[in-house]
């Protein structure tokens, strides 16, 4: 799969003499139309796409399609294809590391519409997380208005304004 970018947080400065801790993750891409199936999250109050972190040993297809439907309830997934690759290194705020390198695994797929029930995790709850449809290109500028004003942006939030910047272009 192609890495479609790398990006450092603006206080990663050097990775020499630095324990890095590596994250697999995944992120699902469903469309209809215009829309695109996204997870708000109220406490960040930004858009991301559906997703997260792999288990030891699962096989990333199998993780993003556990993923989605733990996030989003999506039912009847298929279709899917690769991508690209959203490689980051960002603070890590545990003891043992000073940086996490997180890389994202982006498929696209197919989805039924209709979505059954989530099973989010409790501070997903807690977060304030759900799962609509939404206008990529709404999407798109709520984030960019949410990264240029608000104090409560998340460390994810540019990677999901430049992936679904790169659906609009690969996709759209």
């Amino acid at each position: 799969m192609q890495i479609l970018k790398t990006h450092y947080h603006p206080e990663i400065h050097t990775l020499e003499n630095k324990t890095v801790f590596t994250r697999l993750a995944t992120r699902s891409i469903a469309i209809h139309e215009e829309m695109i199936l996204l997870m708000y999250t109220e406490r960040y109050e930004d858009y991301s796409l559906p997703g997260g972190g792999l288990d030891v040993g699962e096989d990333k297809v199998e993780g993003m399609i556990r993923e989605l439907r733990e996030e989003t309830g999506a039912q009847n997934i298929h279709n899917i294809k690769p991508f690209g690759i959203y490689e980051e290194y960002r603070p890590w705020y545990k003891p043992d590391y000073d940086i996490q390198h997180m890389i994202s695994y982006c498929y696209t797929c197919e989805i039924d519409q209709e979505l059954g029930n989530s099973s989010l995790e409790s501070y997903e709850i807690k977060n304030g997380m759900k799962a609509s449809w939404v206008n990529i290109h709404k999407a798109i500028q709520h984030n960019e208005k949410t990264m240029a004003t608000s104090a409560k942006k998340g460390m994810s939030i540019e990677r999901e304004i430049y992936l679904l910047k790169q659906i609009v272009e690969k996709i759209f």
